[in-house]
């Protein structure tokens, strides 16, 4: 069993992570002290972990002001195309060592604050996450900007700065407490306030027709205050912005009313304006009609549109006429990507802006609007797609009903032209639904707005164009793409498992750090002894670090020389935790039956946050808790099988258990899962997957080999033809002896002795309404896990398929994403040339 690398063992670690020269060691610490000094006030005495964090962050971030600046430079000599990337949740995690590793400074860093008598990695974990996302859509946001940075690309990513983000998760009793993330309570040493770029948005009012056109008026005005934050490319000196807005009440806020004397109410009602940059929604696909959120997805749009259109105007080669209305340029010069649904409103917003204020003829505009935008769906989920009531828009955004109204009935008598006498395409088709509660339908609208719309993986795209929507892409077939998501190699593999990293960087070069395919070059290593021992080497080291972090932070002991067997994602029916806490019973219950029989040890840690509101998936923390209280402390199982609820899980938690899996669980019903991105994470950490025929999934199985994964269960098609015969769950209960003794276990109270009718919602619907039809899968997944038992058995074998799963990991970096949104959408070529360094002069 390998050990933990010493402290020394670790500073030789050569290679991925820069050499630290003398004169960088030094540098590091003479702004390390002068930052304590001059920015924290404080000195070594007095001196807490905190400050010290700070003062490195501080440090680093100094090293980003020059290639920020220099960037922005260049992009307003060079006058690219931009791209817009509108998204409201940015899942960032934390930005220390993502930094140091991005621009080359991690081992320098760490000399230095060794030789201060400090610890790098402790003072890492004292970064709170950003966490202002819910999980896989925010989070490939981030990997995207890292990715547009790395490839040269002039891009912006614009959401909100929450000041509460996704909340931290504890465990009370077996129950998801909630609490709040309150992330900006010390400061955040990453971004940098703009009040200059302040921005005015507008709500509620009416809309005036006059003979100068239309004005919206008597609206109340909330401003929108950027904070930017650097993104830094690759080592490429190209450093990006991210900016997020902050809701700020004028300062003559509601004063006009309250002149009646309540001052002080008048002060204390600016929170009200304030609310709306206040909170992350903590829904994953799940729409929930509030409007407040409505009032969030406009804020960021308006304020975002307003940003590129200064930009646009003010750009050396762009519009300097007098009247300057010269928008024929517009999409050459723009491009704005909508992360799902939720920033739809660009496209009524810029049809405003264009018609409204700077007078373009209708038709153009539309022309403008549409070569701008593009759209990416993230989800078929009927209860996520976003319908909002007619009413709300007309109280919070009359001109923008107006103008969705216009383009409807643009859009309709194109239809009608088309299809003549096929009302009930019309219907299907229209972006307002009719019905006792009049609807605006969101994705309906981005794709009439958009000349671009993808899914995020292949079979998702089939979905989208065969089903959700099959009429659209009937009318403009070439308006559909697929952009199967991807992942930044440099936060999943070389920050997280600099280990793995290494031993790669030593067989086939560095190149792989910014063009991942070349990972294929390791399937000459696949049969090679030194390769394949140091790679499980890597693995052990990687799985003692997990064990030693679980034992400090949660108290918990576990077997190192188990499987790992991980289910890391939101808490969701559709991801199926259900059937690996099935599996997890089953295992027990065999156990249990036969003592003596040898069995191959498994650790089954299950992670994630359910959405306050969501009544099941609450439901589902409380039996995994439940079960792992019964097995984990039963004396007849001891070190076989141990059931372990990852609290809190977040990007930082991510970090850490995934280079630490051995066995990836990516087990949706085929069809639900859009793409998924830890299964890609867990693919090119070394960890093999058992999984369905969704998402992604089905294109790891293609360039890895469906024989190097561990598939089961049905088919999309299969899904579909059991929908036509109906779905009987307890056909399966009745059948399965094993199913039917674990679903009498939850429900007799053998899980939960002290409140037996507990689970009875969870057993009530996996029998009489389960849409993911979790039994009909429980078969075919319990075999395929006795397969993933018998090739665990041989450490050799295993390892073999794990070197082929990392070589073939290649397709899902996120760089390969973003260049074919660049070619394919965008319309702008990524760059491989650096821009000259601070210290060098310019061209």
């Amino acid at each position: 069993m390998a050990a933990p690398l010493s402290d020394g063992d670790r500073r030789k670690q050569i290679s991925v992570r820069g050499i630290a020269g003398l004169g960088d060691v030094a540098e590091v610490r003479k702004s390390f002290n002068r930052h304590l000094h001059f920015t924290l006030v404080k000195d070594r005495n007095v001196a807490t972990p905190r400050d010290y964090y700070f003062a490195l962050a501080h440090t680093v971030r100094d090293h980003l002001v020059g290639r920020w600046i220099r960037t922005q430079q260049h992009y307003y000599e060079r006058d690219p195309k931009r791209i817009y990337y509108l998204s409201l949740e940015f899942y960032m995690g934390r930005t220390l060592q993502n930094t140091m590793v991005n621009l080359g400074l991690q081992n320098a860093c760490d000399e230095a604050i060794y030789q201060l008598g400090l610890d790098l990695e402790e003072l890492e974990e004292i970064e709170e996450d950003a966490g202002l996302g819910n999980g896989g859509l925010g989070r490939l946001a981030a990997c995207f900007l890292d990715s547009m940075a790395t490839l040269g690309l002039a891009a912006y990513g614009y959401g909100i700065r929450y000041e509460f983000g996704i909340f931290n998760q504890k465990i009370v009793d077996g129950w998801q407490v909630e609490e709040a993330d309150d992330w900006l309570r010390y400061g955040n040493p990453w971004e940098k306030a703009r009040p200059e770029y302040m921005l005015p948005v507008h709500f509620y009012g009416r809309v005036e027709h006059t003979a100068e056109g239309v004005k919206w008026i008597d609206t109340q005005v909330v401003l929108a205050m950027p904070y930017d934050t650097p993104v830094p490319g690759y080592k490429n000196n190209t450093v990006n912005t991210m900016r997020l807005w902050s809701a700020k009440a004028p300062n003559d806020f509601n004063l006009q009313e309250f002149n009646m004397g309540d001052y002080i109410e008048a002060v204390l009602d600016r929170n009200l304006a304030e609310n709306i940059s206040r909170v992350l929604y903590p829904n994953d696909n799940f729409f929930e009609g509030k409007e407040l959120r409505l009032k969030q997805e406009y804020f960021v749009v308006a304020a975002t549109l307003q940003d590129i259109i200064r930009r646009f105007k003010s750009s050396k080669f762009g519009c300097r006429d007098p009247v300057r209305t010269c928008f024929e340029t517009f999409p050459d010069k723009v491009a704005i990507q909508l992360n799902d649904t939720h920033p739809a409103l660009s496209i009524p917003e810029l049809m405003r802006i264009l018609v409204d204020v700077e007078k373009v003829d209708w038709d153009k505009a539309w022309e403008i609007t549409k070569r701008t935008c593009a759209y990416t769906n993230h989800t078929v989920l009927p209860e996520a797609l976003e319908r909002w009531p007619v009413s709300m828009f007309e109280k919070l955004l009359p001109r923008h009903l107006e103008i969705i109204y216009a383009l409807n009935q643009m859009h309709l008598d194109r239809v009608a032209a088309l299809y003549p006498g096929d009302i009930d395409r019309l219907r299907r088709m229209s972006v307002i639904e009719e019905g006792d509660c009049k609807r605006i339908n969101m994705a309906h609208l981005c794709v009439i707005g958009s000349h671009a719309v993808n899914g995020v993986a292949r079979i998702h795209s089939d979905i989208v164009k065969n089903s959700v929507f099959k009429d659209f892409y009937e009318l403009e077939p070439e308006k559909f793409q697929n952009k199967t998501n991807g992942i930044t190699p440099r936060r999943w593999l070389l920050l997280c498992n600099p280990g793995l990293a290494d031993i790669i960087a030593e067989k086939i070069g560095e190149g792989f750090i910014t063009d991942l395919s070349q990972l294929k070059k390791l399937l000459e290593f696949i049969d090679n002894e030194t390769f394949i021992r140091d790679v499980a080497k890597v693995k052990q080291e990687n799985k003692l670090k997990f064990a030693a972090y679980l034992e400090e932070h949660y108290k918990v002991k576990i077997n190192p020389m188990s499987m790992f067997d991980v289910q890391v994602k939101r808490i969701h029916e559709y991801k199926r935790q259900l059937l690996n806490c099935l599996h997890a019973i089953t295992l027990y219950n065999r156990i249990r039956c036969n003592p003596s029989k040898s069995f191959v040890p498994r650790t089954i840690m299950i992670g994630g946050k359910a959405a306050p509101g969501y009544h099941m998936a609450k439901m589902i923390i409380k039996l995994i808790t439940s079960i792992g209280e019964v097995i984990n402390n039963d004396p007849y199982v001891g070190d076989k099988l141990k059931v372990i609820f990852l609290e809190n899980y977040r990007v930082s938690l991510a970090e850490k258990v995934i280079p630490a899996a051995d066995l990836s669980q990516q087990i949706s019903t085929a069809g639900t899962e859009a793409s998924g991105t830890g299964n890609m994470k867990f693919m090119v950490n070394g960890a093999l997957t058992i999984g369905t025929m969704d998402g992604a999934n089905v294109e790891m199985a293609e360039e890895a080999g469906e024989e190097n994964l561990f598939i089961f269960g049905m088919r999309v098609e299969d899904v579909e033809a059991l929908d036509q015969k109906g779905y009987n769950a307890r056909e399966y209960y009745e059948r399965l002896p094993e199913l039917r003794q674990a679903i009498d276990q939850i429900t007799s109270g053998f899980f939960s002795p002290r409140d037996p009718g507990c689970f009875k919602d969870v057993v009530n619907m996996l029998m009489y309404h389960d849409r993911f039809k979790v039994f009909a899968d429980y078969e075919a997944y319990i075999k395929c896990q006795g397969q993933v038992d018998q090739l665990f058995m041989d450490p050799r074998e295993w390892t073999r398929k794990v070197i082929r799963n990392i070589a073939c990991s290649g397709k899902f970096s996120s760089d390969r994403t973003i260049t074919e949104y660049a070619r394919e959408i965008w319309g702008v070529e990524p760059s491989a040339t650096a821009i000259p360094p601070p210290n060098l002069p310019r061209n």
